[in-house]
Formats: C-alpha cells, sequence, structure tokens
C-alpha cells in the first residue's frame, strides 16, 4: 500500500500544482465559398512562427498565447484555393471568418502527396470533436495515411507501433483479429477495450461477451482513435479505454474514384482491396471490399474471408446530416493448435491438429443524424446493431503433445449474437461570466440476446459445425444457454475554462446492468473404467441487476500553445460474463462465485512540439484493480455423485478473482524531425525518428489465494519498446522499425518457464522477444507500389499461451515474411 500512497500523493500534486497565465487568441471559423458549410480539417499556417494549426469538425479553429502584432495567416484544404489574411491582434482577441473557394483545376497526384503530408506521424483530439470532449485525457490518434506500414496484413506491431505501453498478441491471419491490451490487461480479442467502428460497438456483446471477432482492414481506415482508462465516462466502463476505428468516408471533390490494393506475400498470402468513393450532388458514398487468403508458416492453418462495407452520407439540410452504413464479414480459418515448451524449441513450425477450425459471420449497421442548431450547439442521434456468429470445432485436450484422436468427438461451440443500441448526444458552449464552457450530456440504450451451445462435434476432419449430441450423448461437456442483457446509461462532461489556458472538465457515468443467463447444463460423471455412471441436466437461470455512478475529472493546463500539462482520474468497471463462465474448457476451472472487476484509472504529463523538429508525450499512470479476475495453476477438482467435490489429480489454471492488483508506470513517445536539427531544410527529403518506451510495474496488492500477494500482475512486460525511423526522398519513403518487449507471466502464480515441458505448454512466463521490421512505399502518378520485411531477423518467439482457442499452448508468432502491394488510383 506504501507504493499506491506515494502514487496518489505524486498523482495530486502533478494534476494540481500547474501555474496560469493569460493568453491572447486568434479563433474563428472557415466555410465553403458557395455552400456556405463548415470546412473541416483547413491547414492554418503561422507564416512568421512556422507553427501550423486545423479546422475541426465545425470549420472552427483558435490560435492561442500570442503576443500583440500582425500575423499573416495561410489557409489551405486540398481541392480549394490558397487564402492568405493578414490579422491584426490589438487590445483585444481576434476573431474571423474566411470562405475558401474550390480549385477550378486538376491538382496534380505529386502535389496532393505534399499537401497530405505531416511532419510527425502521431496526432491527437483537439478538446472537442463534433459531440464529444476530450480534454485532459490521455489520447493518441493513428493517421494510416502517413505511415509506412504492411496495411494489406493489418500488422498491428507497426500499425500500433507509436501507441504507449500496448501489448500484442502476434498471429498469422493477416490481421483479421485484433488482439491488443496493456497495463495489465489481456489482450485476447481486445476485450478489455471499448472497441467501436464510426463510434459504435462492433464486439460480440459489450457486457456479457465484449470479444471483437471483427477488425476493419486497414486499408479502409481512416483514422484509429485510442483513449485511455478516462474514456469509461463517455464511451463505457471498460479499464482500458476506447479504440474507435474512423472508416474512409466520400471523395468530396469527385464523382467517383476507384483504389484498388493486390498484395502478395510469403505463406502463400494474397489479398485484394478495391474501394470507390465519391460524391453526386447532396449525396456521398464510400464503399469497399476486401479478399484475404493464406496457408500461414504452420501446416492446418489456412484461412479465406471476405469482408465488404459501404457507407453513404446525405445532406438534409444545410446543418443537418444522415449517415449510413453497413459491413460485412466472412472467414474460415483452420486452426493448428498450440504447441508445448519442448515443442516450440525443437520445431515451432510443428502442427498436431489436422481436425480444429474457426467460422466468422459477421453483420453491422448503423445509422446516424447529425444536427447542428448553431455553431455553439449540436446533437447527435446513432442506432446500430449486431448479427453475428461464431463457430469453433477441435480437438484441444489438456495435454497439448498428445496426438489427435482422428475417432473421437471434437468439441464443439457455437455462438449467436443479435443486439442493438442507440446513443443520444447533445453538446452546448456557453459562457460563465467572460469564460467559455462546454457541456456535454448523453445516453444509450443497449440490448442483447445471445446464444450459446457447448456439445459433441462430429469426428469429422472438415470445416462440420453440426452437434454430434446424438451420436456422443455422453460427451462431458454439454450445455445451451441465452444471455438476454440489458444495459441503460446516462453520462455527462463540462469543460470549465478557469483561465484562457487552464480547464477542469469533471464527468460523470450512471449505469443500470441487468445480466441475465437461462439454460441448462450436463453434468456427467464416469468410472475409473472410463464408463458413464451419471447423465444428468441441470438448469441454471441467473438474474444479476446492479446501477452504479462512475466518476471523474480532467485537468488541461497550456502554458503555450505547443505544450500542454494535463491529468485526469476516472473510475472503471468491468461485467463478468456469464458466457465465460459457462464455457467449459479442459485447460482451467472458473470460480462459480466470480464477480464484477471496479477500480480506477488515472493519467498525468506533458505533450506538445518544440517548433517543426521535436513532438513529445511524456507522463505517468496508475490502474488499480479490486477483485481483479485472473488465473492460479491448482488442482482441479469435481463435483462426485454425492455433489462432494474432490481432487482430480490434475493440475488447471483456476479463473477468478485473485484480489487487489495495482498496475503504475511511465510512458513516453518521443517524435524528432532530424533534418531541421542536423541543419538541413529540403523539402523533397524527410528523416524523422521515434521512441515509444513503456516502463510499468505491478504488483497484488492483498489476495485470499495463498502465495498471490506481492506477486506480478500478468501480461506486464516491464519494459516495452518500439523504436525506428521514417526516410523519403521525393516519392520514396520508408520506414525501420525495431521491438523489444522484456518477459512477462501468464498466471498470478507467476510461474516460471520450463522449456522441457512436453505436456501442456500453458503455464509459464513468456520470454523477452525482439523483432525488426522494413518497409517501402514508392509513387508514380497514380501508382504506388509498396513492400517490406516483417522480422527481418528471422527470430523464433511467441506472445501468447493460448488456454483454450486457437491453442491450447503456445502459439508460434511468424517468422520472417515479405509482402509486395501495387495501387493503382482513378478519379474523376
Amino acid at each position: 500500500m506504501t507504493k499506491l500512497k506515494a502514487f496518489s500523493l505524486l498523482l495530486f500534486t502533478g494534476i494540481w500544482c500547474f501555474p496560469a497565465f493569460a493568453q491572447h487568441q486568434i479563433s474563428g471559423y472557415v466555410i465553403n465559398a458557395e455552400s456556405k458549410e463548415p470546412i473541416e480539417s483547413v491547414e492554418i499556417y503561422d507564416n512568421n512562427a512556422g507553427k501550423s494549426y486545423s479546422t475541426n469538425e465545425e470549420g472552427y479553429f483558435e490560435i492561442n498565447d500570442l503576443p500583440y502584432g500582425t500575423y499573416f495567416l495561410f489557409f489551405y484544404k486540398l481541392g480549394y484555393e490558397v487564402e492568405q489574411r493578414p490579422i491584426i491582434l490589438d487590445t483585444q482577441n481576434a476573431n474571423i471568418y474566411i470562405e475558401l473557394r474550390k480549385l477550378s483545376r486538376e491538382m496534380s497526384e505529386v502535389a496532393i502527396i505534399e499537401q497530405k503530408e505531416q511532419v510527425f506521424a502521431m496526432q491527437r483530439l483537439r478538446e472537442v470533436e463534433g459531440t464529444a470532449i476530450f480534454a485532459g485525457k490521455k489520447n493518441e490518434v493513428i493517421n494510416l495515411d502517413q505511415m509506412i506500414v504492411n496495411t494489406s496484413s493489418n500488422n498491428a506491431r507497426q500499425i500500433y507501433s507509436q501507441i504507449s505501453g500496448l501489448n500484442i498478441f502476434e498471429s498469422n491471419d493477416a490481421g483479421l483479429q485484433l488482439n491488443i491490451g496493456g497495463r495489465g490487461l489481456d489482450p485476447n480479442r481486445s476485450s478489455n477495450f471499448n472497441t467501436r467502428q464510426n463510434n459504435y460497438d462492433i464486439s460480440a456483446d459489450v457486457l456479457g461477451y465484449p470479444e471483437s471477432y471483427y477488425t476493419p482492414p486497414a486499408e479502409g481506415i481512416k483514422e484509429i482513435q485510442v483513449i485511455r482508462g478516462a474514456a469509461s465516462l463517455q464511451y463505457g466502463t471498460q479499464f482500458g479505454g476506447l479504440v474507435n476505428f474512423k472508416m474512409k468516408t466520400p471523395e468530396r471533390d469527385r464523382n467517383i474514384e476507384l483504389i484498388s490494393r493486390q498484395s502478395l506475400g510469403s505463406n502463400a498470402l494474397f489479398t485484394s482491396f478495391n474501394s470507390l468513393s465519391g460524391s453526386i450532388g447532396k449525396i456521398g458514398y464510400y464503399g469497399y471490399f476486401n479478399y484475404k487468403q493464406g496457408n500461414g508458416f504452420r501446416p492446418n492453418s489456412n484461412f479465406d474471408s471476405q469482408n465488404a462495407y459501404i457507407f453513404s452520407d446525405y445532406k438534409l439540410g444545410k446543418n443537418t446530416t444522415i449517415s449510413a452504413d453497413f459491413t460485412y464479414l466472412y472467414y474460415l480459418a483452420q486452426q493448428p493448435g498450440g504447441l508445448t515448451d519442448a515443442q516450440f524449441y525443437r520445431d515451432p513450425t510443428i502442427s498436431n491438429r489436422t481436425r480444429n477450425w474457426f467460422e466468422v459471420d459477421w453483420k453491422l449497421a448503423s445509422l446516424k443524424l447529425e444536427h447542428r442548431f448553431s455553431y455553439k450547439t449540436r446533437l447527435s442521434v446513432l442506432t446500430y446493431g449486431l448479427d453475428a456468429s461464431r463457430k469453433s470445432v477441435g480437438f484441444r485436450t489438456n495435454r497439448v503433445s498428445q496426438e489427435d484422436d482422428l475417432d473421437a468427438p471434437r468439441d464443439l461451440i457455437l455462438g449467436d449474437f443479435n443486439n442493438w443500441g442507440t446513443e443520444i448526444r447533445f453538446l452546448n458552449r456557453y459562457e460563465i461570466g467572460s469564460m467559455s464552457s462546454v457541456f456535454l450530456i448523453g445516453s444509450k440504450y443497449y440490448q442483447s440476446n445471445n446464444e450459446s451451445v457447448q456439445g459433441p462435434g462430429t469426428a469429422s476432419s472438415e470445416a462440420d459445425f453440426s452437434l454430434g449430441d446424438q451420436q456422443f450423448p455422453n460427451y462431458p461437456n454439454q450445455s445451451d444457454f441465452t444471455f438476454p442483457n440489458r444495459n441503460v446509461a446516462v453520462f455527462g462532461e463540462n469543460i470549465f475554462y478557469l483561465k484562457d489556458n487552464l480547464s477542469i472538465t469533471p464527468g460523470f457515468r450512471f449505469e443500470y446492468i441487468n445480466t441475465r443467463s437461462e439454460g441448462t447444463f450436463k453434468r456427467i460423471n464416469f468410472d475409473l473404467a472410463g464408463n458413464p455412471i451419471q447423465n444428468e441436466t441441470f438448469e441454471d437461470n441467473r438474474d444479476f441487476k446492479r446501477s452504479f455512478i462512475l466518476l471523474g475529472t480532467g485537468i488541461s493546463y497550456l502554458p503555450s500553445s505547443k505544450t500542454e500539462f494535463y491529468g485526469n482520474f476516472s473510475q472503471n468497471y468491468r461485467s463478468v460474463t456469464f458466457n465465460d463462465i459457462r464455457i467449459v474448457n479442459p485447460t482451467f476451472q472458473v470460480d462459480p462465485d466470480i464477480t464484477d472487476e471496479s477500480g480506477f484509472t488515472t493519467d498525468f504529463g506533458i505533450r506538445g512540439r518544440f517548433n517543426e523538429s521535436v513532438s513529445y508525450d511524456i507522463g505517468g499512470f496508475g490502474l488499480l484493480y479490486d477483485n481483479r479476475i485472473g488465473e492460479v495453476l491448482r488442482a482441479e477438482t469435481r463435483q462426485n455423485t454425492e455433489g462432494e467435490l474432490e481432487e482430480t489429480g490434475r493440475v488447471v489454471r483456476y479463473r477468478g478473482n485473485i484480489g487487489q492488483a495495482f498496475m503504475y508506470g511511465i510512458e513516453s513517445l518521443i517524435e524528432l524531425n532530424l533534418l531541421p536539427i542536423l541543419g538541413y531544410d529540403s523539402p523533397d527529403k524527410k528523416l524523422s525518428f521515434f521512441a515509444n518506451t513503456a516502463l510499468t510495474r505491478s504488483e497484488y496488492l492483498n489476495s485470499d489465494i495463498p502465495g498471490i500477494e506481492g506477486n506480478n500482475v500478468e501480461f506486464v512486460p516491464f519494459l516495452n519498446l518500439k523504436t525506428g525511423f521514417n526516410i523519403g526522398y521525393k516519392d520514396f519513403v520508408g520506414s525501420l522499425q525495431y521491438t523489444y518487449v522484456t518477459r512477462q507471466f501468464t498466471d498470478a502464480s507467476n510461474a516460471e518457464q520450463n522449456p522441457f515441458d512436453n505436456q501442456s505448454g500453458i503455464r509459464g512466463e513468456i520470454p523477452a522477444y525482439d523483432v525488426l521490421d522494413l518497409s517501402f512505399s514508392y509513387n508514380w502518378n497514380r501508382v504506388t507500389l509498396e513492400s517490406g520485411i516483417n522480422n527481418v531477423l528471422h527470430n523464433w518467439y511467441f506472445t501468447r499461451r493460448a488456454t483454450g482457442y486457437p491453442g491450447p499452448g503456445i502459439i508460434p508468432s511468424p517468422p520472417r515474411t515479405f509482402y509486395l502491394t501495387l495501387e493503382l488510383k482513378i478519379g474523376s
């Protein structure tokens, strides 16, 4: 507890001891000269200071911390004429309106690329965007257009290289699933983040099964917004925070634009991404079709997927827009299974599972209405729904090295997910005296009715997901459940500007959650000879209602226009999932009395820029878990015919509420634009360096389980480093990235690795590993050629010990792979 008290004192001091002083400001709106509509993302360049700014969704901009004098500002955006405006700043702040006219001539592709190019890859969200508040929150924005990475395979190690502290499960499925965690959060299917697309939920069930089986292709994403645990007040209670995929939007200056990207890679990888975009009158449209197939570097690991997306918006009036989108994903993957430690170090390319299959069918849809009452007041109404399924079948015994019994039934798990929700947000800017304030209020209604069936599959080797309960009536793992869940939330935040450069943002979230389970499971006991002596069916209906309030606050102080001190504190909550309880897994048991998790997240730090040479975000964090759910190694128990618990003689992982855990550390991202630092000023050249470093400590503060208190928390490497260079000369750009992650434990018992273990593969740590990636891109008119090598050094390593699918056991990460992408862009 001494560490927690010391951290609390550091947090209090770091957040509140910010000095404050006044500043002067140029602000205003940029609109279309013909339609009078606001223009988003207009670049504003201060010629004297060499500084750049941009407008938000309302066309609004602010330039703070300015001394009196005359300023020459340039306003430009792709497809518009450049506007120059001299501004005299005397005794009062300046508020201006700028009108931009569309270009009357076509711009060359080279000019387009030059206008789009940014000095720094990492961006951050403004204090207010649309109907959302981000003031005082730790946030990062990944702009895919500014990164030279392997987007055809959704390489998460590269794409998320500048998000501090992320822990990634790396697989070999061309990025069909995203597995990210951080700060001690399990990366499995990003289940500890609130995962969204265009601001709506895309996971199977936010409350009952918060796993994301769908990840949009990087080639169709405009940007990825990551807001840490303080996102709990506006978006959901998850400890990880928010990951929001903002998809690409219609081209406003063209009737049609076609982009076709064809990629080839190692292990028979082929991906095809084809998109159409444009605007016709008041209607805008964007859509793509993405196909992927590959064999993987291990036997029995082929996959095939089809993903389609379509988006359209329509201007109902000057201030009102309605938009809709639809997403479809289907993929079928064969899974080679996990390995024991001995098998991995002997030959990580082997597979002794030929009958394991996984299938996903995912359909998402949303409808959104946005209305601007005035430049101060906005309303958004978002309705969305999911109709999806996941199916898995395979042989997954606790003894990973055991050969597959080809005549035995496979374990079958079927999940159907049907949910919908609606979210309403109202934002208003107002004044308290002479100071501005921003108020946000919102509500969310969400309901789901999911189904889960577990039982015997067929003895076939094919991707057959039919139930074989008639053929194998005494199969031990059988259940049939529905999970009707309901959630109602009301949330609000308010930015109070105490001074022009100092703000505080308190907020709240009220949650009502009702998670239910209705269904049956079978209990089948066997004698010592393996003959069934009991086969009973039991009902298990549960109804768990609770309501609570989460509170939080953030603070932001800007001593200059390029420097910000920030800090926040927010409570978090994670609902236990009945689905996890009911699924029987041969490698671990679940405590039947498992309960919800609660706690808080806090961040504080400093971020900003030095001229156009250095961009940085350096800060500390703390995350406290009460009733943290984790796993320990212990003897397996089963109920005998008298209903009493008895040990089976096997050691398994036991999943339950382990105790109170605390994670804390320092995270930093530093980017250097090296050419100005070295004294060069050449628009044709680019040379930059970045270092993304996370130093994290963790500890179980207390636990009722012997031997846990004082242990390290799972999935917490002490050092998580990603660093590299970006280079460019005219139309050629490249990147070199190095990743190093120290060892991490996979269970609360802190079991050490045994490289000679030839039984399970689920026990032990994940050793330290390092990876080197290289990527290039060359553009010539409307053609772009991309290529690269992932894992240049051909290191063998693993990031995951799976307790269920796609294991159990060690899941080896891909070795050295190559890729080549050809892109063609046509538009009119």
